[in-house]
């Protein structure tokens, strides 16, 4: 499969599957959420960007530089200050960015609904960032807790967002396929059944009794 088959395939996958595989450490926090629902699952390459608390200027930079399918993923922090709005959003989305992941606040949540532009963050704020801080883009970044590199794979839904590093995601798709076709054909009472051995077993070995 090419790079882009993989991309697109892993999005395919609920991010509680590809949790179970990757675990906490590749997990964004709660705080980086889908600011409006239904929100659809989104995957693609990270285009990362840095910004300072208090400025959004390479963000700006980055919507006129992302290949189209990319997830925009911004380092940022700042809970005073509006990474993007609702025109940031739109061009973004019209130059075929797939989603901002960003570890900071937007502002004109209505116009991006309106959109319905993902955006994955820790919410909302009217107070615009200031445009000064020059940063190169693409180098590695920390999002949610999460260490981001140019080219991992973000995948997002209304679950949360899983960041695929790059070098194991044809990996990961491989079985996380084989763990949905395993899934798919189990009934519920094959997986009561299953649950309640597994339960009962745990239970026995720490010494309860009921």
């Amino acid at each position: 499969m090419t790079d882009t088959e993989i991309v697109a395939a892993l999005g395919d996958i609920p991010t509680t599957t590809l949790a179970d595989l990757l675990g906490r450490e590749r997990v964004m926090d709660i705080g980086v959420r889908p600011l409006w629902q239904p929100v659809p699952r989104v995957a693609g390459p990270a285009f990362t960007v840095s910004c300072p608390p208090g400025d959004n200027l390479m963000l700006h930079a980055a919507i006129h530089r992302a290949a189209p399918g990319s997830v925009i993923v911004v380092e940022s922090g700042d809970l005073d200050h509006a990474l993007a709005g609702g025109n940031v959003c739109a061009v973004a989305q019209r130059r075929g960015v797939a989603a901002f992941v960003a570890d900071g606040l937007i502002r004109d949540l209505g116009e991006v609904r309106a959109l319905a532009f993902p955006v994955f963050a820790r919410g909302i704020i009217p107070i615009p960032g200031a445009k000064k801080a020059v940063r190169p883009l693409n180098g590695p970044v920390r999002c949610g807790g999460v260490r981001v590199e140019a080219g991992d794979v973000v995948v997002a839904d209304e679950e949360g967002v899983v960041a695929v590093p790059a070098s194991r995601a044809a990996e990961i798709l491989q079985v996380a396929l084989a763990k949905s076709a395993e899934e798919a054909e189990q009934t519920l009472d094959d997986w009561e059944k299953a649950h309640r051995a597994r339960i009962d077993e745990i239970l026995a070995e720490g010494g309860f009794e009921g």
